[in-house]
């Protein structure tokens, strides 16, 4: 799996979770090689099996909600990433999936407060910003999509969505030559 072998993952991962079926980090495993694949069903399955076989593993909660998510089941996926954060309350990934799903919802605020909370524990995370920025300019706070587009370039200076977005908020500024300055950087 670390080499990014996903098929001979879950083929591995499928003939030992025959021999130890109550292994959850296997099915865990089995998980996240499916979702790798994208074979978003199937990792939820085995992910499912993970909380039922250590239902106090955060980590399991995490990669279920992350797949529910992906099937558009937001409600499903808000519960199991409050169950990773209830059993690791500094769990920034939870929060960060929390955010994803919130503005997916189009709960902007709410959104963004997540965002937040992830970025209290874990400063380093480019993404974080970039999704806040883009919940922020849905919000029609450019001033502070801007800002967070800044902090997630300076995490990631080749990070070109940013700078994609970055170019959008920049052209609804009408700063049209900052703009086209940020999608070439983008490109």
């Amino acid at each position: 799996y670390n080499q990014g072998q996903l098929v001979a993952a879950v083929e591995q991962a499928q003939a030992l979770k025959e021999e130890y079926p109550g292994a959850f980090i296997i099915w865990n495993i089995l998980g996240a090689a499916h979702k790798g694949l994208g074979s978003i069903f199937e990792a939820s399955e085995a992910f499912k099996k993970v909380t039922e076989l250590n239902p106090d593993y955060a980590e399991g909660h995490s990669n279920l909600g992350a797949t529910l998510k992906d099937q558009h089941k937001l409600e499903e996926a808000l519960a199991s990433f409050n169950k990773a954060l209830a059993i690791k309350p500094d769990y920034a990934e939870a929060y960060y999936n929390i955010g994803a799903t919130l503005k997916e919802q189009g709960k902007l605020d709410e959104a963004v407060t997540s965002y937040n909370k992830a970025l209290l524990l874990e400063p380093d995370n480019a993404v974080a910003y970039n999704n806040m920025g883009n919940a922020l300019q849905e919000q029609g706070k450019l001033e502070e999509a801007t800002t967070s587009y800044n902090n997630a370039l300076l995490l990631e200076p080749d990070y070109a969505v940013a700078y994609n977005n970055m170019g959008t908020v920049l052209q609804e500024q009408g700063k049209l030559e900052e703009a086209t300055t940020s999608y070439n950087n983008a490109l």
